[in-house]
């Protein structure tokens, strides 16, 4: 009992100092968490599209200006492979039910370099280069409906039209006199220039169609790049034979440039066809016209002239119009 009476002042005594309010333990407040913006897939669709824009045109201005495009062409392709080689073991194999598709779409990426390398061989890059680029978002849009189910609304068709009219505009001669060497070097520029278009147009339905059947959009990514150089490469041992390392020596650190620019241009433009409508990223690509013939007028010295400034603002208005119509 003596117990109880001495305990009972001092239990008191805790219990009112706990029933106070303690600034000392205050629980902190939660805080909204801090996340950066993520975009959205269209939104980077249309980032990777324009990145890819960029970097395709200074692929190819890398393989024009080294003065001889089959060599330059070749030594891209193998930079490109071997810029891919670290990745292979990383990435899932192909089933081999869908090693004929990649092959398939191999030969199609052959038949496209095969009608560039003549293209530019002939032509202007500010001449050719947007023909062969302003043709193929028509190509694929019209494969892509029956290929992919993809279609486009009226209004994505208009805008499709009012770019690939735009970029096609850029190729028009500026002089209105011109020798009969020059019509003839024409022609035959023009005819390999729509070659390269249909094969732009091939290529992007068919990759954009075996990509989606793949484990991964890497796999594709990386087996199309680390096969791709066999064919360019025998052509041009072919050709050149006897004097290959003479030919490849100049070529070596433009080339070498654009292998890079080129892996990186082609496996964004692979991955946004995964997030939109593969005729949507292709005319997106289109706008590489603008910045080719830009490369082509200030290191190439080739013309420019305000009338392809005109159409480079048409372009932009076309792809907007096929931006809504999404």
């Amino acid at each position: 009992m003596d117990f109880h009476k001495s305990a009972s002042p001092r239990i008191t005594k805790i219990r009112q100092a706990l029933a106070r309010p303690s600034r000392q333990l205050a629980l902190p407040q939660r805080q909204a968490p801090n996340t950066w913006p993520m975009l959205s897939p269209a939104l980077l669709a249309i980032t990777l599209g324009l990145f890819s824009a960029v970097t395709v045109a200074l692929a190819n201005f890398s393989t024009k200006v080294g003065g001889d495009v089959l060599t330059a062409r070749m030594v891209l392709s193998i930079g490109m492979a071997l810029c891919v080689l670290p990745f292979l073991p990383f990435v899932p194999a192909p089933p081999l039910a869908l090693w004929p598709s990649l092959i398939f779409a191999i030969a199609v990426h052959w038949v496209y370099q095969t009608g560039l390398v003549r293209a530019l061989h002939r032509g202007d890059l500010s001449r050719i280069f947007p023909i062969m680029r302003g043709s193929a978002p028509i190509l694929v849009a019209i494969l892509a409906g029956p290929v992919l189910g993809q279609t486009l609304s009226p209004l994505g068709w208009l805008g499709l039209s009012v770019a690939s009219l735009a970029v096609i505009s850029f190729a028009w001669p500026e002089a209105a006199t011109r020798s009969a060497a020059q019509i003839q070097a024409d022609r035959a520029a023009l005819l390999w220039a729509g070659v390269t278009a249909l094969g732009i147009g091939a290529y992007s339905v068919v990759d954009a169609s075996v990509i989606r059947q793949m484990p991964a959009p890497s796999t594709f990514i990386v087996y199309l790049f680390a096969l791709d150089w066999i064919g360019i490469t025998l052509v041009t041992l072919y050709i050149r034979r006897g004097r290959v390392w003479h030919h490849v020596r100049p070529q070596l650190k433009p080339a070498l440039l654009g292998s890079v620019a080129g892996t990186l241009s082609y496996a964004a433009a692979l991955y946004a066809f995964t997030l939109t409508d593969a005729a949507i990223v292709t005319a997106l690509r289109e706008t590489s016209v603008v910045w080719a013939a830009l490369m082509g007028a200030l290191w190439l010295k080739e013309g420019f002239g305000k009338r392809r400034i005109i159409a480079a603002c048409v372009l932009v208005c076309g792809l907007g119009l096929m931006q809504l119509a999404s």
